[in-house]
């Protein structure tokens, strides 16, 4: 939406992937992009690359060997590694409980959270004055950890981050991509 490019959305159900998802994706996770080109592209952060190099309007991509750009995949390397686990034993205790939930929060806020918070205390967004894909790519996460228990987190001193996910929560941007659709199926399925 934010590079305005014109894409055909089918909103699927996880349990039950529409054969044609499948066949375009074999491994069956979302999100998956085919392109004009007919090139599938089924990683988030794939994704996002790819529609930026279409159209960047507030150059939210950083100079391929640039710094920021390191930082962008430090930062996703992190997300995508030890706190999407943490997230997951954080989110859903039942399926780990060889873990405790609150070991698992604090192991998080230690190595994800307050180190967030103490990066946006220095700058409004994560790579500074400006949003940015990192922002765009670590805030869901963010926003799912702190959604487990709100009022946990708005007890700990995180002012910092809480604002940012705010300005993002808020944001134009976020509320519309954020409407719900109905669930597409493919057409074999009805008959």
């Amino acid at each position: 939406m934010y590079a305005q490019i014109d894409v055909e959305h089918r909103e699927i159900e996880l349990r039950h992937k529409p054969n044609s998802m499948l066949q375009a994706s074999p491994k069956g996770t979302v999100p998956v992009l085919i392109t004009p080109e007919q090139t599938v592209i089924d990683q988030s952060m794939a994704i996002m690359y790819w529609a930026l190099a279409q159209n960047d309007p507030q150059g939210w991509n950083p100079p391929p060997d640039s710094p920021a750009q390191q930082d962008v995949r430090d930062w996703v390397g992190l997300n995508d590694g030890r706190f999407k686990s943490l997230l997951d034993m954080y989110k859903y205790p039942q399926r780990h409980t060889n873990r405790v939930q609150e070991d698992v929060y604090q192991e998080a806020l230690d190595a994800y959270i307050l180190p967030l918070n103490a990066r946006l205390q220095k700058q409004p967004f994560l790579l500074g004055e400006n949003i940015s894909i990192l922002d765009m790519a670590l805030f869901p996460f963010v926003r799912q950890f702190v959604g487990v228990d709100p009022k946990k987190m708005a007890l700990i001193q995180i002012p910092a981050l809480l604002n940012w996910l705010n300005i993002l929560v808020q944001s134009e941007l976020f509320q519309r991509v954020m409407t719900k659709y109905p669930i597409w199926r493919d057409q074999d399925e009805y008959e």
